[in-house]
């Protein structure tokens, strides 16, 4: 089984490499994958770049020409604040819904709703896996934007008040699995608190402070499938 792991940066890329083994690189539709094995499994790794529009792309690319049976996106997350108790910083969040929250098409559709496609994106794994996964698990927005300021977080939670992390890629990928019907699984670590007073210089902080905390989970979860 090949799983496909995408992220957006190429400081989330850099983690990755140190758990790459015997990996090639190979350049296709303007995007670079690395195929090797990370703890004995087949995996091919890509950074996408920011955004849903580089991150559709760059899952279309890997699952039409390396066909993962699973697709996997890491990276960091903002927290929200949300939740009981709440995501925090380091925190590794699981996401078991994944949703827009800059879409809308008219009347007769929800908030989030693409068209063509449910409002929720789901988490296929087991309810065995995730409890051995041990991460924090809920919803995840995900749209378009960087979310720093607190009328961002604001709107986006109500939308989603159950909301417990924000994203830029997730829901695009989420997306355009569903419509390849590949099942998609997103596992982000907390980097900061959009609407909190220096979220700025936390998020990057948290590059220099614990950054090898964001891929301990994939190699967790790549053991258990």
């Amino acid at each position: 089984m090949t799983t496909g792991i995408i992220v957006a940066m190429d400081k989330e890329l850099n983690l990755l490499f140190p758990l790459l083994s015997g990996h090639c690189t190979l350049n296709i539709n303007n995007f670079e994958f690395h195929k090797g094995k990370i703890g004995g499994h087949d995996v091919i790794v890509a950074k996408c770049g920011i955004g849903k529009v580089n991150a559709a792309l760059g899952a279309l690319t890997l699952i039409e020409n390396f066909h993962p049976a699973l697709v996997l996106n890491s990276g960091v997350a903002g927290g929200t604040g949300a939740g009981n108790p709440p995501a925090e910083i380091l925190d590794v969040v699981l996401a078991t819904r994944i949703a827009y929250h800059d879409v809308w098409c008219g009347p007769g559709t929800e908030p989030g709703e693409a068209a063509g496609c449910p409002r929720f994106f789901t988490c296929p794994l087991s309810d065995d896996i995730r409890k051995r996964l041990g991460a924090k698990e809920g919803l995840l927005a995900s749209g378009d934007i960087f979310v720093d300021k607190a009328e961002d977080l604001r709107r986006i939670l109500a939308i989603y008040p159950d909301a417990i992390a924000v994203d830029m890629e997730s829901a695009a990928i989420a997306h355009t699995c569903n419509l390849k019907s590949v099942p998609f699984v997103c596992l982000r670590v907390v980097s900061d608190t959009p609407g909190e007073d220096g979220n700025a210089a936390a998020y990057n902080d948290f590059w220099t402070k614990a950054p090898e905390r964001t891929f301990e989970a994939v190699g967790r979860l790549l053991a258990l499938l």
